[in-house]
């Protein structure tokens, strides 16, 4: 199939365009039949040499059957050649498949998160119950007196929060040093104390 096509010319970031009736298999730039015009892009719109057309040769070759492509197609249908139309692709806009399932999951999110925080602020958590103050009488006193300090065990208000964290972690690591294997050493004698004497 012929085309009236565009090749590219020129140096590097100047570039100067040959308009050209090639096969549509060759490259861009390779083998052509015929140089029908020319198109400098960096003329000014209004100029008379942006586009140089030889209109009998292209109206030959159409005749042919030669396909202008869609940048020569509006060249050509400035001078009534060829009716040329914009395209419409309504879309070009629109993000991708992959981009609409991200931004529902991000949707999806945002609205949990924000109906976590609402839930939060219907239902605040509901406030530890105090525990009750037991006084105790004078005759008790007496008796925790008399057993002495070390007898006495503190009680839960008298102990620290750090106290207590360690109280609930001791539990906790004796089961696991239970459970876990013990590697079997053998048992390193201590040495004989100096006797005085």
């Amino acid at each position: 199939m012929l085309k009236i096509r565009l090749a590219r010319g020129g140096a590097k970031k100047r570039p100067y365009y040959s308009i050209v009736v090639a096969d549509s298999h060759s490259p861009r730039d390779g083998r052509f039949i015929e140089k029908v015009g020319s198109y400098n892009p960096l003329l000014k719109k209004d100029d008379p040499n942006r586009v140089v057309l030889k209109v009998e040769r292209i109206q030959e070759w159409m005749a042919k059957g030669a396909q202008p492509t869609d940048r020569v197609a509006r060249e050509l249908g400035k001078l009534d050649l060829v009716k040329w139309e914009h395209g419409n692709n309504p879309n070009k806009g629109q993000p991708g498949t992959k981009a609409k399932e991200r931004a529902e999951e991000k949707a999806q999110k945002e609205t949990d998160r924000l109906a976590a925080i609402e839930e939060a602020k219907n239902n605040p958590p509901p406030a530890p119950e105090p525990e009750p103050v037991v006084e105790e009488t004078p005759a008790e006193m007496m008796e925790t007196a008399e057993e002495g300090p070390a007898a006495e065990e503190p009680s839960a208000a008298e102990v620290p929060p750090a106290a207590e964290a360690l109280a609930a972690e001791a539990p906790a690591a004796e089961a696991s040093a239970e459970a876990a294997p013990v590697a079997e050493e053998p048992a390193a004698e201590a040495p004989a104390e100096p006797t005085e004497g």
